[in-house]
């Protein structure tokens, strides 16, 4: 994306933020007015930004990616290596599953949504923290950063698309997490 401006830039996070609101409360049915109206912006704005709502979704997905691919570093860095990765797994699967409305857009407007090539980003970071677990002993050694990522797409996608329930979320999770643990 070129430079933006600094007004231009507040815009674009602003409707970005807006969307993810409006998306989340009113599903299917939101419109670019809508996402437009809680930004305080006009709908022109939002539409020389994003010129169409599947532009929008795809943007928000790649905001909420850069920001995991962020915290896995975060986490990498300076968490506790016995549950940073377990921790990590937890919120990407609470950020899908809070998305679900996103989700919903993208695949019935036609838009392709697979978490696993976008959760490629995540290699590094989730290498590290991969890594890390097994120095601790938290995680077994025989577990392969492929496999990870494989249960972090699976699990991703099926929180997104059947929308869990936090206690549903739990618990598909610790059964995943005793899987790993030696």
């Amino acid at each position: 994306m070129a430079q933006l401006r600094a007004d231009a830039r507040r815009n674009r996070e602003r409707i970005l933020a807006a969307a993810e609101e409006v998306f989340a409360e009113r599903g299917a049915s939101a419109s670019t007015e809508e996402v437009a109206a809680r930004a305080g912006v006009a709908i022109g704005t939002v539409f020389r930004h994003f010129p169409t709502k599947d532009d929008l979704l795809a943007a928000i997905f790649k905001a909420l990616l850069a920001r995991l691919v962020s915290e896995a570093g975060e986490l990498a860095g300076s968490g506790d290596p016995e549950t940073a990765l377990f921790a990590f797994f937890t919120r990407v699967v609470e950020a899908a599953a809070a998305r679900r409305t996103v989700a919903e857009l993208l695949t019935g407007g036609g838009a392709d949504l697979r978490l696993g090539g976008a959760l490629r980003a995540l290699d590094e970071p989730l290498g590290t923290l991969l890594r890390h677990a097994q120095g601790a002993g938290a995680v077994r050694e025989d577990v392969r950063l492929e496999e990870v990522r494989a249960l972090l797409a699976a699990a991703s996608q099926a929180a997104l698309l059947a929308g869990w329930t936090p206690e549903l979320q739990d618990r598909t999770l610790e059964i995943i997490f005793r899987g790993c643990r030696p």
